[in-house]
């Protein structure tokens, strides 16, 4: 699946099941919800944390499909196109860091 054709599914899906779109602000509070969640399996999961006694790390893929997911909705709200987006993107870290991290003594 390309991301368009992600973008395209959210939109289809928000539409047919959804009813609307959430606001704008509303899906910004839900990515820093979702992203929690993502931090807190990340943190039992590969940090010092432990898993409480009904968790499980089993759900990191889920989590991370949640971000994901409202991620596409801001864009589709506010009219991104994440494919340019993500290429442009691309190109400026391409640009910046080309050689940064291969010269980094820290990464070596």
């Amino acid at each position: 699946m390309t991301i368009r054709e992600a973008q395209d599914q959210v939109d289809v899906w928000i539409k047919t099941y959804g009813v609307r779109y959430f606001s704008e602000l509303t899906n910004m509070a839900i990515l820093t919800e979702e992203v929690g969640e993502l931090a807190r399996v990340m943190a039992r999961k590969y940090g010092d944390q432990s898993f409480k006694k009904n968790e499980s790390a089993d759900h990191l893929g889920d989590e991370m499909a949640d971000v994901l997911w409202v991620l596409i909705c801001l864009a589709n709200q506010t009219g991104i196109n994440l494919t340019e987006a993500f290429t442009r993107n691309m190109e400026k870290k391409t640009l910046r860091d080309g050689d940064r991290h291969l010269n980094n003594e820290k990464l070596s």
